[in-house]
Parts: structure tokens; sequence; C-alpha cells
């Protein structure tokens, strides 16, 4: 698998980008003064490579930064980007772009996501997950599958379990609680999980219902992480059957934020929300 855009690594890209503009340099030049591939100085200051402590000390000495603890710091950046990660052991059933998407949401301090026709996958119980994975991908190995769940609840554990935990309000539509994935019974141990989770004080959930009729939404799910380092760094990510997109503009957050805003300004608050999703329950029973 190759090498995943931690976010310390997009924060020192950042910060090289800065020394090496304000040195009055292009990436191309520092590249040629150091003897490397054209394209390494651009692949490192947007994070998707990996930069060796050797390295990093040649491109500091030539943008003259000398103060002992901007290097330490850099430097310390550096190592902790090819630290291991805790989804390493999963490699072989994670696609590159959902190992992308855990490490960034690992990092992450906040999360706001806006959802269709699924739960929260930071809020899913381990039956309901499973159900998901197999109607999303019914060729997928029993083992493969075991897997996955394994990889869902570690997720959970890695954010919302941790000392500070991730800041998670999730706004759902209506649609995604009515949908019985996995049958009845694997539904209202699902809302019930809702319901409890929703009670902690980190996350928010909000009910989009069908009664507030059409809505900025209807084209798709999409999540927006804030990471604490450098708010220039927050992201929206998006996800289709095939493919994934990252939007890192700030024109493209601004929007996506504004929408976020707008869906959760339309959908219910947190105490009706909970007794919608306790009516749904009684639907089931």
């Amino acid at each position: 698998m190759p090498a995943i855009p931690t976010v310390r690594r997009r924060v020192l890209g950042a910060e090289l980008r800065a020394l090496r503009e304000e040195s009055g340099h292009t990436a191309d030049e520092m590249a040629r003064r150091l003897g490397w591939h054209q394209t390494k100085v651009s692949r490192i200051e947007n994070g998707r490579s990996g930069v060796r402590v050797h390295e990093l000390e040649s491109l500091l000495d030539l943008y003259g930064v000398t103060d002992p603890e901007a290097r330490e710091g850099l430097v310390g950046l550096a190592r902790d980007s090819k630290a291991r990660m805790w989804w390493k052991p999963y490699s072989d059933v994670l696609t590159q772009r959902y190992a992308s998407y855990i490490a960034l949401e690992t990092e992450a301090s906040a999360k706001r996501s806006f959802e269709t026709t699924l739960l929260p996958g930071l809020l899913q119980t381990p039956d309901y997950a499973r159900a998901v994975i197999k109607a999303l991908a019914p060729e997928t190995k029993p083992d493969a599958v075991d897997a996955l769940v394994s990889v869902r609840l570690a997720r959970q554990s890695a954010t919302l379990r941790r000392a500070s935990p991730l800041r998670l309000q999730s706004v759902v539509d209506e649609a995604a609680l009515r949908r019985t994935t996995g049958g009845s019974h694997v539904m209202t141990k699902q809302l019930h999980h809702l319901l409890e989770a929703s009670e902690e004080p980190n996350v928010t959930v909000q009910v989009l219902p069908f009664a507030s009729g059409g809505h900025l939404g209807m084209l798709g799910s999409f999540g927006i992480l804030h990471f604490p380092i450098r708010s220039d760094l927050d992201i929206v990510y998006t996800e289709s059957y095939v493919s994934s997109m990252q939007f890192e503009r700030r024109s493209d957050f601004a929007t996506y934020s504004r929408m976020f805003d707008t869906l959760s300004a339309s959908a219910l608050d947190e105490a009706q929300s909970r007794n919608l999703i306790s009516c749904v329950v009684k639907d089931l029973q």
C-alpha cells in the first residue's frame, strides 16, 4: 500500500512550503540543488511523500533555518509522520482511499457529517456494520468482512474513546433510520445504540425528518474533518462506490461548511431527534 499522508506529514509539508516561498526559491530549483527528482519537493510539501531526517536537514540548511528549537520541531514532525499506525495490521483488507481517510480521521479533533442512507460509521454496532459491508460488497469473503468490522470498531475506539475524544456532530436523514439494514432485530439494537451514543457529551446527533422536504444534502453524504494543529488543513471528504474526493481549497471547504450549517438548522434538535429515533424503534417492534 502506498504511503498515506497523515496530518503530521501534511503539517510538515505546509511548513516547508512556507519556508521555501520565504526563501524565494521554486520547488524545481530546490530539487535540482539537492539532486532529487523534480517532483520530490512538491510531493513532500503536499504531504504525499515522507522526508528522511538528513534530507530535511539539507532543506532547512538551504532555507536558512538556524534556530535549534524550530529545526527540532520540524525534525520531530518528520519522525512522528513515520510512526506505525493502528490500522497497519488490516492493510490487506483496506483500500488506499479507506486507509487514507482513517489516517486523517484518527488525528482529527472534530468531525461534522451528513448521512443520507447510512448511520455514521463511528456510531455503528458490529452487526449493523457487518450488514452494511455485506450489502455494499456482497462478494467480500467472510474473513475479510470480520476484519472490516474490526476496523470499524477500532476507528470508534481511536476517535471517540481516546483521552481527548473527537467531537462528533452528525446530521442524519430520516431515511437512514427507516431503512432496516440487517433486519428489524439488528436495526433495533443499532437505534438503541444510537440513542445511547447521542447522550455522550462529545456526540451530537440530529435527524433531518422527511417532513423537511427537499434539502441541500440530497446529492449525497459528506464529512468535514477539523484538525487541532492548523485550521488550514481542515478538509471535506465525499465518497462514492468507486471513488472518493478530498476537498482542501478554502472555497470548497466554505461551501460545504455552509451546507452543513443549513442542514443542521433544518434538522430536529437533539431532544426531538431522540424522540423520533425512539418512535422508529417502536415501529420496528
